[in-house]
């Protein structure tokens, strides 16, 4: 199973920042099951949101020869009792990158709230087999 946890990409500029959409609904297939009384959203689901979203930004910097594999994350701020059913903004910025790795950070906030957030995230980068196909997932998974 396949867990890609924005719904759109809403916003790039090549080496600076991204920005994406995720709706958590009850109907999540990550909530099934899962919780006896009250379902809460998982603070590692708004990590791996930010992670992903931020890491497309650094493929799509580097133009679909790499890819980026997170290797570290500091800073981490994630809400303890989250329920689902709201709108996520996911925010992520490219501080530096090089060849080997590159450093940003992210925010994820709720009606101009801010609800969690990466003060830190390094991500390896390993050759792209097939960066073409890299592009089409990319247009593919983000609606651009």
């Amino acid at each position: 199973m396949r867990f890609l946890l924005y719904d759109a990409i809403t916003g790039i500029d090549k080496g600076r920042f991204i920005s994406g959409t995720k709706t958590f609904s009850l109907s999540d297939e990550c909530f099934r099951g899962h919780f006896s009384r009250r379902a809460v959203v998982p603070g590692v689901l708004l990590v791996e949101a930010m992670a992903q979203v931020l890491g497309w930004l650094i493929i799509y910097s580097h133009d679909f020869k790499l890819s980026a594999v997170m290797s570290l994350i500091e800073e981490v701020s994630v809400p303890a009792q989250l329920r689902p059913g709201f709108k996520a903004e996911i925010r992520g910025e490219m501080l530096s990158t090089s060849a080997r790795d590159s450093l940003g950070t992210a925010k994820v906030t709720v009606d101009g709230q801010l609800v969690a957030s990466l003060g830190r995230i390094i991500y390896v980068h390993a050759p792209a087999p097939d960066p073409e196909k890299l592009r089409t997932l990319f247009r593919y998974y983000s609606g651009l």
